[in-house]
């Protein structure tokens, strides 16, 4: 349907896309990698972190996609066991260590170390890698608190070797999408955003049975997951966060339940957990990447759920004042219905906004455990293998357009490997609107996570000149 008030417009999206796609791995664009190896050697990579997103990300699919540019030298984790699953599943040969002093002591010439573990730890080896003059990728959020984004800072500040943010959903044809979207000013300047994102009862869960449920591991999921918005947002608007107010609180998993096990496994409680119980079993990687490793470390990957240890928020609501004076109003929901997000963008001349994974809006019947499924398999969060994508544009007075991308669902909209050859092949994105991520950006996205910590355990809202020497731009400087 076509008419003055309503026009879709496919703009070549599906050409577009499978040349984004394909191009990653084939397009000779001239642009250096992040940090390369003199020409006609492969990078040479270790990975610390062997976790299910360092083994399958940063392990295997790199050794699956891009072995003509990249080999690995180490793998680094504390637990031997895993390590050893780790260096068979990747399929490497290479040397492993349990500790980040002993790989850097050992292994010459590194050129690229990939962060992957724990959000807390993630500063000691940012900091140890640059002070050897190696460059680093580092997986979200760059850290936990505004005393180690400074410390990190001070180590970029002096390191001959490059910090990069793996800020994958930069890449991913949605978000790439409604970027265009705003640098043509087709809504005017944008003076507020609304942004909205729901986490399921299978992947919301999901984070309270893992070490991300402590705050002095992974900082909150204002740090953990929140960081990947957070980072969107200031894409967006090209703007640095001024001051932040949020609420929040515990009120659903931890204490807030009758009863509690000790793991999943075994527990006397199944029945009365119902769907919340979750059988690690049935899944083999899981199984022999954690359950087979587990009396090394100690660390159990299917706690329960209602373990009165767990001390972050699983309810978050955000409000964000930018430098240019755009306001944010921002929630993050653990325990929704379904899993997706609403993006809205006011502007003075009209509106955008796109949305994800809203049964209604979708018209499908979901199922919600399949898509946390989905989720850890580096999928997006529909249920849908096919059809299109949204953004909805609106003028002031009254005429409207919609924009139909073809709907990409694996590797975060189909950023991974867009990302992945950024880094490892230095082949910029065919659409090139400044996905390079550094340690600015992911400092901003760190500090507004930290302000809204600090705002909530405070009941006060928090300046983030408070937490950095950093000085918020009006207008940000593009690398």
């Amino acid at each position: 349907m076509t008419d003055k008030n309503h026009s879709i417009d496919r703009r070549n999206f599906i050409t577009s896309t499978g040349k984004v796609l394909a191009g990653s791995m084939l397009t000779t664009t001239a642009m250096g990698s992040f940090a390369g190896p003199s020409a006609g050697r492969k990078k040479r990579v270790a990975l610390v972190g062997t976790g299910i997103r360092g083994v399958r990300f940063w392990g295997r699919d790199l050794v699956q996609n891009f072995s003509d540019s990249v080999e690995f030298v180490a793998l680094c984790d504390l637990n031997p066991g895993r390590l050893a699953f780790a260096k068979e599943y990747i399929g490497v040969d290479c040397p492993t260590f349990t500790h980040i002093d002993q790989m850097l002591a050992q292994v010459e010439d590194i050129d690229l170390v990939m962060v992957t573990t724990d959000d807390a730890s993630h500063d000691e080896i940012i900091i140890k890698s640059l002070g050897k003059n190696i460059s680093v990728v580092t997986e979200k959020p760059m850290t936990t608190d505004e005393f180690k984004c400074t410390a990190i800072q001070e180590a970029v500040e002096n390191s001959k070797g490059e910090l990069i943010m793996a800020f994958n959903y930069r890449y991913g044809l949605m978000f790439t999408s409604m970027k265009e979207v705003l640098e043509t000013k087709e809504i005017g300047d944008v003076v507020s955003v609304d942004f909205n994102w729901y986490l399921n009862t299978y992947h919301g869960a999901s984070y309270f049975r893992r070490w991300h449920g402590l705050r002095d591991k992974g900082g909150t999921l204002l740090l953990h997951k929140s960081a990947h918005h957070f980072d969107l947002l200031n894409w967006y608007l090209e703007s640095d966060p001024v001051e932040v107010h949020a609420y929040g609180d515990l009120e659903h998993y931890g204490k807030n339940n009758a009863f509690r096990g000790e793991k999943c496994r075994g527990c006397p409680h199944k029945k009365a957990c119902g769907d919340y119980h979750w059988d690690i079993t049935q899944d083999e990687l899981a199984t022999n990447l954690y359950v087979n490793n587990e009396h090394h470390d100690g660390y159990i990957r299917d706690n329960c759920l209602w373990r009165e240890e767990i001390d972050i928020f699983d309810k978050m609501s955000v409000q964000i004042r930018y430098a240019n004076n755009v306001i944010v109003n921002y929630s993050l929901t653990t325990y929704s219905p379904f899993e997706g997000f609403r993006l809205a963008f006011n502007g003075k001349a009209g509106r955008a906004e796109t949305w994800e994974g809203i049964p209604w809006l979708e018209q499908a019947a979901i199922d919600q455990a399949s898509i946390y499924e989905k989720e850890m398999g580096l999928s997006s969060h529909s249920a849908r293998d096919e059809g299109v994508q949204e953004i909805n544009i609106a003028n002031n007075f009254g005429s409207h357009r919609r924009i139909e991308l073809p709907y990409v669902r694996r590797a975060h909209w189909g950023g991974d490997p867009i990302l992945n050859a950024h880094v490892f092949k230095g082949i910029p994105p065919e659409r090139n609107v400044g996905q390079k991520a550094n340690f600015r950006d992911g400092a901003m996205a760190v500090l507004i996570g930290v302000a809204a910590r600090k705002s909530i355990d405070e009941g006060r809202p928090v300046k983030i000149e408070e937490l950095t020497s950093l000085k918020p731009q009006a207008r940000r400087i593009k690398a």
